[in-house]
């Protein structure tokens, strides 16, 4: 078959391909030229997931009769002044948003700009486009997109149902209302009621209104500020404390330069700085915002514009892993129980008294199981110690099953006063242990309740990461170097970073075409199998660049060395060793969990335990 020259319109289709995967990249790329536009309201109405109608309105600055016939032809844009590709400030460049819809659809556009007496409207069915003709419409751009696919009915198989395709059509538009909230926007259609997110303040206070209307008030009360800024590189968002957290890493929200983006190494990166607060099988809620020139970052890598290409990669890393860690440990001691809300609500009263217009019930306390057979005698009487006190509240037959014994300590606080400056701590001062595993302290408005292993496990792991820090890694020489065999292309990517693998006690050198000779280990890891722990770094340094997994495979042996060198559960503590292990708990980063992400304390206020009790 000889080699010819495609139709205009095959080509069309072909890149529509490429730019329209389903009804969301529709949306997507539309909502992105409104925004480009310098719109200050956005309204998104759908139909049938986008399949039947797709329409946009827009406030914008709307284009001109002759700006809207070159727009639906194809790599016409208003976005590139001096075509430079290193210098996009828009999200929005490639000029084949337009053509590519209405290769494929029914696509109608009215604008009007301000300069114009009136808006102008034009029409491309798949592929043919009309002319040029006045029409009624306030100043800004208005584009419709009926029956999408109908020139490629084959793509219509691979849609999902009517409400999958109207999710992900929402979840664009909650990705570019999160970049911008200072734009309002409306997305309505017959799948879901109208949801609308008004225009918010300039600044942080704003930015976490616009994220707590569309993540939801948990996050809202969750969120912890972070910042970092490097050589003109800034990283600022809002990430959730770890007592929030997703099966999944969805909550993960990322912003280039005010573009939505998913990049393998910021989510290594968030993964990385939350490696001491999560167990394996959870994931943060994070929306970061990376802001530095242009040209340190390709925005030109894939078709849709979803993946970008840093020029300075390992400073984008570091940078994120620094704000995520500051923050956190600036609040570390903010745990899922913390707030009290999650504690309360999992009480539960044991009965619910009386309404006060219900009828009188007939019911007689004398007569019922509960009833003592005789007069209970006072804690306090001396006569009656602990042993009279439980046999005689306990003498019913019916009773007797919870007859646990008498109490195991004497609580008065006359006999144990604590001292005031110890109940003005944050975590107050120890009353008693209960289980041989919890330790209860009050403070001047509530009480806390400690996992004493929890917590001390976080302690001794954190001394750990310190003395790492603080006299390096201890090596082991091997006395018979391991000998690993690797692919070529392996063994260059990790002899290039022997320094580095050197710093965290792993000492490699070449053995020839592909093969690397081990020589020294780090001896934390005790017996290693060189192979296996080769073959990881090389993968993981290929995704992220960095060394960091040996770091974490050191960390994840610390968290195993504090896990069993802590105070175990059903130890028996004294008053001085739980008040000492409170102030430790002050003193240590990151306390409010330990190292497997469980919460080390509960805290309930006052107001929170009087509720229980309805006196609030």
């Amino acid at each position: 078959m000889p080699v010819r020259q495609l139709p205009e319109q095959i080509i069309n289709r072909i890149a529509a391909g490429e730019v329209v995967e389903r009804p969301a990249s529709v949306v997507k790329e539309l909502v992105e030229n409104a925004i480009d536009a310098g719109a200050h309201r956005i309204d998104i109405f759908t139909d049938g997931g986008g399949r039947r109608t797709i329409a946009i309105t827009d406030d914008g600055g709307g284009m001109t009769s002759a700006d809207l016939a070159l727009a639906v032809e194809r790599h016409a844009t208003s976005k590139l002044d001096d075509e430079d590709l290193l210098q996009i400030r828009t999200l929005g460049f490639r000029g084949e948003a337009l053509p590519s819809i209405g290769s494929v659809a029914r696509l109608s556009i009215t604008t009007r700009h301000k300069s114009e007496p009136h808006a102008w409207a034009i029409t491309v069915d798949c592929g043919d486009k009309s002319e040029i003709v006045p029409a009624a419409l306030n100043q800004g751009t208005r584009v419709e997109v009926a029956d999408l696919f109908h020139a490629t009915p084959a793509r219509l198989k691979f849609l999902k149902t009517d409400r999958t395709e109207a999710e992900a059509i929402r979840e664009v538009v909650r990705r570019l209302a999160m970049a911008r909230p200072d734009i309002a926007f409306t997305i309505a259609g017959e799948e879901r009621a109208p949801v609308t997110w008004a225009a918010a303040l300039p600044g942080a206070p704003g930015q976490l209104t616009r994220l707590g209307d569309i993540l939801g008030a948990d996050f809202r009360s969750h969120a912890i500020a972070v910042r970092s800024e490097r050589d003109h590189v800034v990283v600022e968002g809002f990430a959730a404390a770890p007592a929030l957290t997703r099966a999944n890493a969805l909550g993960q929200y990322l912003f280039v330069n005010g573009r939505p983006v998913r990049d393998k190494l910021i989510l290594g990166a968030v993964r990385a700085a939350y490696a001491d607060y999560l167990p394996r099988d959870r994931h943060p809620v994070v929306a970061l915002f990376v802001t530095l020139d242009p040209r340190e970052v390709d925005a030109n890598v894939h078709p849709a514009k979803t993946e970008v290409r840093f020029r300075n990669a390992g400073l984008v890393r570091a940078l994120i892993i620094h704000a995520l860690k500051e923050g956190l440990a600036r609040e570390g001691r903010r745990t899922a129980a913390n707030d009290g809300g999650a504690t309360i609500a999992a009480f539960r009263p044991a009965f619910s008294p009386p309404r006060p217009n219900a009828a009188p019930m007939n019911w007689d306390w004398q007569r019922s199981p509960s009833a003592p057979v005789a007069p209970m005698p006072l804690y306090d009487d001396a006569a009656a110690g602990p042993a009279a006190f439980s046999s005689a509240a306990f003498a019913e037959p019916m009773q007797s099953a919870f007859d646990v014994g008498g109490p195991r300590a004497d609580l008065r606080l006359h006999e144990q006063p604590a001292a005031p400056d110890l109940l003005d701590r944050p975590l107050g001062a120890a009353r008693t242990q209960i289980h041989d595993t919890y330790i209860v302290a009050q403070t001047r408005d509530g009480l806390v309740i400690v996992d004493q292993h929890a917590a001390h496990e976080r302690i001794v792991y954190e001394r750990l990461k310190s003395s790492l820090a603080t006299h390096g890694v201890q090596r082991q020489i091997l006395l018979i170097p391991d000998i690993v065999e690797l692919d070529e292309a392996t063994v260059e990517s990790l002899l290039a970073r022997t320094d580095e693998l050197a710093s965290f006690g792993l000492a490699i050198e070449s053995f020839g075409p592909g093969a690397v000779a081990v020589r020294e280990t780090p001896s934390l890891l005790g017996k290693v199998n060189a192979s296996a722990l080769l073959r990881d770094l090389a993968e993981h340094m290929e995704e992220w660049g960095e060394a960091l997994p040996l770091e974490r495979r050191l960390m994840h042996v610390a968290a195993t060395m504090a896990c069993h060198g802590s105070v175990r559960a059903g130890r028996r503590l004294k008053p001085e060793e739980m008040n000492a292990l409170l102030r430790e708990m002050e003193e240590t980063p990151n306390s409010g969990q330990c190292n497997h992400g469980r919460p080390t304390y509960v805290e309930l206020k006052l107001a929170d335990v009087e509720k229980l009790f309805g006196r609030r």
